[in-house]
């Protein structure tokens, strides 16, 4: 169980720093990629326990018309899309509706790109080791859209880390992906990730962009795409 988001960042960063591909190399650090909304407290720490850079991918689940808290797929801003084909089939949406949908996703993942990112470029990828941080997987899906966008980027190894996610939305995900880092794997039957947090809630836009300022005055955003220079610490 973790207290919130800010414990489970710190506790997800000690994990983090323990793999051999989070020490200082002639590549530089590797580039912390958070996931808004409730990613983005966890990327906060996750960044500072690496001394890496910390920026956004913005992967957005295409909501079921008549269920907007469940979606069939997900989006990222370039375009990518990756549907969960079975549940497409199950509820007999016509190719056409999921086509209309999921652009109407990618104008809205576009949109929370600008408000959180402003005019910044996007972070050079390719090449680089990738770790896309989230506070919890559910089916894993809308993390799936994230790492095929950054393989299509040319991204070099590509880690996950959660605190927290079901058994097998860790395989699904590890399919994508060249390691994934979960500090909680649940076997149960059923699973949310609220149920692994004291304390939970829905932040806010305003709530990221705070974060997201401490991370500026920090020195962590928005990435440049190089790597931090040795001034990024670890702070905690």
């Amino acid at each position: 169980m973790f207290r919130d988001r800010d414990d489970a960042g710190r506790r997800l960063g000690e994990a983090l720093k323990a793999r051999t591909w989070a020490r200082w190399d002639g590549a530089g650090r590797p580039l912390v990629l958070a996931v808004p909304r409730g990613g983005v407290p966890v990327g906060y720490h996750a960044a500072r326990a690496l001394g890496a850079r910390l920026d956004l991918v913005v992967p957005r689940k295409i909501q079921i018309p008549w269920e907007p808290e469940a979606g069939f797929g997900a989006v990222t801003s370039d375009g990518t899309v990756t549907l969960n084909e079975p549940l497409v089939a199950r509820l007999r949406l016509s190719r056409e509706e999921v086509r209309r949908l999921a652009a109407e996703t990618v104008e809205e993942v576009r949109r929370r790109e600008a408000v959180f990112r402003g005019a910044a470029p996007p972070p050079e990828v390719e090449g680089r080791t990738v770790v896309v941080v989230d506070d919890g997987l559910a089916s894993g899906f809308t993390m799936i859209a994230a790492l095929r966008s950054l393989r299509a980027r040319r991204a070099g190894t590509i880690v996950v880390g959660v605190p927290c996610a079901p058994k097998d939305s860790v395989d699904r995900v590890g399919a994508h992906a060249d390691e994934v880092v979960c500090i909680e794997v649940d076997e149960g039957w059923s699973f949310a990730v609220a149920s692994h947090y004291e304390r939970w809630w829905d932040l806010t836009d305003d709530e990221v962009l705070a974060y997201l300022e401490r991370a500026r005055e920090e020195g962590l955003f928005p990435a440049s795409g190089r790597g931090p220079g040795p001034d990024v610490a670890n702070n905690d």
